[in-house]
């Protein structure tokens, strides 16, 4: 029996019991449950086998919640709220005392966000608390754009799986955060560094973190497929360089055969970052079903959300 259904009001029902339902957001499905549930949230790093040193964010509906989870709102963050929410930028800010451990991972401070997604706006409208929801995907693998890739992760583990498409922008949120007057990027994501820079003025990028991130999405080996993975500045050498391998690429528009390889994806046939964005995970789950011994993914052009796609191929041939 599928555990998807499209019945909001059930997933409601769900969420206030204490149970996790995973949740589609703009970026990637998530695997939600109630802040204030600390059962709840346990039961999140659990079902994921997730670290408890790496943090979760929290979804709201409307940014006058954000007093209900933070003690600070720099003026810096605001701008970017006012200019990005509901939409694919977490901001790390000071927390509340009222935010359970947990979640922060001991930090003062959380992740927050409000998600672009009319399902799950509509779905936090009905509930009084807000969400903590990271990615719904067993720790390190290929994060989840449609309802079916978190059902075979988590048929039997998870009551539901709240139906909400396929997600349009596909991959996770830009994590934002504040050191006196410094702005850093601690994950790069949906919303490219230009875009925010056009508000708020220059960034800091942070580097991946190898254990006890600040915030979450930070470790260097993440968002994985099971088939081993290089990503390579030029296609045709790297698949010279693999003759005994059953090869899949993963290439931004080039269709690419040859004897050794089985499957060949692109991303956008013309090139577009923003298309190549959205198909990115699909494109590495339906590699990663093909018995296929090696994934060759081409290194994107190092600008906009190039460079998001780029961190992620990254994590995944880490």
């Amino acid at each position: 029996m599928s555990i998807i259904s499209k019945d909001i009001s059930k997933a409601a029902q769900l969420l206030s019991a204490g149970e996790l339902v995973a949740i589609p957001t703009e970026t990637v499905y998530g695997l939600a449950g109630n802040i204030f549930n600390e059962d709840a949230i346990h039961k999140i790093f659990e079902v994921k086998q997730r670290p408890l040193f790496n943090p979760l964010i929290v979804h709201l509906h409307s940014i006058n919640q954000i007093n209900d989870v933070a003690s600070e709102f720099p003026e810096k963050a605001k701008l970017l709220a006012e200019a990005f929410w509901p939409g694919p930028l977490t901001l790390i800010l000071k927390k509340n005392e009222n935010i359970p451990d947990v979640i922060t991972a001991g930090k003062d401070t959380v992740a927050i966000r409000m998600p672009h997604h009319p399902v799950t706006i509509e779905l936090l409208q009905q509930i009084d608390f807000p969400l903590a929801a990271p990615s719904a995907n067993p720790f390190n693998r290929i994060s989840p754009t449609n309802a079916q890739h978190v059902a075979a992760y988590f048929e039997g583990k998870i009551p539901m799986v709240l139906d909400g498409g396929s997600c349009k922008k596909g991959i996770e949120s830009t994590i934002v955060g504040f050191d006196e007057n410094n702005t850093i990027i601690y994950r790069l994501g949906s919303l490219s560094v230009e875009e925010i820079q056009k508000v708020i003025g220059p960034v800091i990028l942070k580097d991946k973190a190898k254990s006890a991130p600040t915030a979450p999405g930070m470790l260097a080996k993440h968002y994985s497929p099971k088939t081993k993975t290089v990503l390579v500045e030029n296609v045709s050498l790297a698949i010279k360089n693999y003759p005994e391998e059953q090869i899949g690429v993963l290439s931004l528009k080039d269709k690419f055969s040859g004897p050794t390889i089985k499957e060949s994806c692109i991303l956008s046939a013309t090139g577009n970052l923003d298309e190549a964005a959205s198909n990115l995970y699909n494109a590495l789950h339906i590699l990663d079903q093909q018995n296929l011994t090696l994934i060759i993914a081409e290194r994107l052009p190092e600008q906009g959300l190039g460079i998001s796609m780029n961190d992620r191929l990254e994590r995944a041939s880490s």
